[in-house]
């Protein structure tokens, strides 16, 4: 069944990029409320402005997602940058996590490096009745923040992503044909995690084997990434995920 997904989720839904204080602070307070109040990640103590918010978000681009009909925030993501005023500064999964693969990451330019950090869904919207008839099993805001992630990579120049993930995002990129590749041990950051790192031209190709309707709305119909040489294989396209990243 191919997936108008383009007009469904333009029906319902629109992602902005928070390039302006007052849309920060909406990003801000959606990572606390998953973050802090959903979550119990992070101590809500700590954010007495009820903002959440660290010393990566200078350098780094993040998105939204709203709902139309409510106006309401639902979802973000950020992807923390390479800091260009110092090139060997560290990111939170180097900080936060032991490596045991160094060697692989030491193959990759760190100017290509970027980090996928605040990936999150608030419980509020995703416990609401929400269909698109025939469709409402697909897991529209996940792969919307992936679109989102593959954009922000494309053009910032990136081809290589970390990201501290959990067992239910392993499990849900495994359905798209996409395997992360564990640096590192498991750790107690933001609940039991692994270290990962992923070169994306990999996990589009992947994906496209998998699916050519999830392949275009993730890399907008080819035009964020050069499509693979081999015909994708559709598979059935329903998925779930309620994961958070970092």
């Amino acid at each position: 069944m191919t997936i108008n997904f383009f007009d469904s989720f333009d029906n319902y839904f629109d992602i902005i990029i928070a390039n302006n204080d007052e849309l920060k602070n909406e990003a801000y307070k959606l990572r606390y409320q998953v973050y802090c109040v959903e979550n119990m990640f992070l101590n809500p103590n700590e954010y007495p402005d009820k903002l959440e918010s660290d010393e990566f978000d200078k350098n780094s681009i993040q998105y939204l997602v709203i709902h139309r009909k409510s106006g309401n925030f639902i979802a973000t993501v950020r992807l923390i940058l390479p800091d260009s005023h110092n090139p060997n500064g560290l990111f939170p999964l180097e900080q936060h996590c032991d490596i045991n693969k160094m060697a692989l990451s030491q193959q990759i330019n760190r100017k290509n490096l970027a980090e996928v950090s605040r990936f999150c869904i608030t419980k509020t919207f995703t416990r609401r009745s929400f269909t698109l008839g025939k469709k409402q099993n697909f897991p529209y805001i996940t792969i919307a923040l992936i679109n989102c992630i593959i954009k922000a990579s494309h053009e910032n120049n990136i081809d290589y992503l970390y990201g501290i993930v959990d067992h239910s995002v392993i499990r849900f990129a495994s359905k798209l044909g996409v395997n992360f590749t564990k640096i590192g041990p498991q750790t107690d950051y933001h609940g039991i995690r692994w270290p990962t790192v992923i070169k994306i031209t990999d996990a589009v190709d992947y994906i496209a084997e998998k699916n050519q309707d999830i392949w275009n709305i993730i890399t907008n119909k080819g035009t964020l990434i050069k499509p693979p040489l081999q015909s994708p294989i559709k598979v059935s396209n329903t998925l779930h995920t309620q994961a958070t990243i970092d």
